[in-house]
């Protein structure tokens, strides 16, 4: 369906055999079905004698009007793959223009050359492969057409292994022949339609929405003393809801006294006693004996309670007891503190004495 209303991207092919002009048909790609069927072979004098388009004549007009594109033999052309960064894929025949000298025989003067990307890596890298074909061969395939044929490429492949095209074009970019779409006119004049109609329907639109929006703003009017009432009463709320939320957040992040008790009993040693436990807002204040009194800070500090557990002033001896008397600080750990910039929660305060 797609060849019979001109959709498929078709080319006629032609290519030298010998003292004849073999003729072919690029068809969609099908599953089972070869990609190029044969039309006709032609006498190679009767093609390059013409003067004028000899395949006018000779084929339906259809066929006749497609891309005509001269195929080469895989010998007439040398070919090279090389592996680039992803990056020069977009402009490939560019940069495999520079690889001609390093890669080929020729000089980039003697050749014309097209490139091809093969596949992608996934390091980043691409395959791609540079054709060329020395600029006599190519002259000498295109005197062997005739003028008339010549002229009338639209570009110059070069046949791979499979003697399918490779699907390159290596006809310079002034001597192609480029296909006028018979569509254009009728594409100009359903663009121009769509235009006009998309115009008339965003002016209905514009005038449906002045209406809706005359509407709106009186209702909008008759309304704005009731909205203006109920966002003042919502902003009453909302502080309320907020406030309550900021004092339930802060009670449930900071540790309690007597899990802040149970804590120093379960990590202070036995022969260490607590004379005094003070907690002010969210500092904690540790006053007792103990024996051991510089080892305290290394058992105390791993708590998920408090933090910055340090010793503050020098350790009094007590005879009468035999022991250093001490004074521990720290920070209390607040789970989900607020930020800086929040309202303050207010300073909350517990003391014990004789706590052993």
């Amino acid at each position: 369906m797609r060849a019979v209303f001109g959709l498929a991207q078709q080319r006629l092919l032609l290519e030298a055999r010998g003292d004849t002009v073999a003729l072919s048909l690029t068809l969609p790609a099908q599953p089972g079905e070869a990609p190029v069927r044969p039309l006709a072979e032609l006498p190679q004098e009767a093609v390059a004698g013409a003067p004028v388009d000899p395949l006018a004549r000779m084929l339906s007009p259809r066929i006749a009007g497609l891309p005509r594109w001269l195929v080469l033999p895989a010998a007439a052309g040398l070919r090279r793959r090389l592996t680039l960064p992803a990056a020069a894929a977009d402009r490939l025949h560019d940069v495999l223009g520079f690889e001609i000298d390093r890669q080929t025989p020729f000089s980039a003067e003697d050749v014309h050359h097209d490139a091809r990307l093969v596949g992608r890596r996934g390091d980043g890298q691409v395959d791609a492969e540079l054709v060329v074909v020395p600029r006599t061969a190519l002259e000498a395939a295109l005197a062997a057409l005739g003028e008339p044929l010549a002229a009338t490429l639209a570009g110059v492949d070069i046949a791979g292994a499979d003697g399918l095209p490779l699907g390159v074009n290596l006809l310079p970019g002034a001597r192609r022949r480029h296909r006028r779409d018979p569509r254009a006119a009728w594409n100009a004049g359903l663009v121009v339609i769509a235009l006009a109609a998309a115009a008339a329907g965003l002016w209905q639109i514009r005038a449906n929405r002045e209406q809706a929006a005359d509407a709106l703003e009186l209702e909008a009017k008759q309304r704005g003393q009731q909205a203006r009432k109920v966002s003042a009463e919502k902003k009453q709320l909302v502080d309320l809801v907020e406030g309550l939320r900021f004092l339930q957040q802060t009670r449930n992040g900071r540790p309690t006294t007597v899990e802040v008790l149970d804590e120093l009993t379960r990590r202070l040693p036995d022969d260490t006693y607590v004379e005094k436990v003070s907690i002010e807002g969210d500092h904690l204040m540790i006053i007792g004996l103990s024996s051991q009194a510089p080892q305290l800070v290394e058992r105390l500090q791993s708590s998920k309670l408090w933090h910055a557990m340090n010793l503050t002033g020098a350790l009094m001896p007590d005879p009468g007891k035999g022991k250093d008397r001490f004074t521990l600080v720290a920070d209390l750990t607040i789970a989900g503190a607020p930020k800086k910039g929040a309202r303050p929660a207010g300073a909350a305060g517990a003391e014990t004495e004789g706590a052993p």
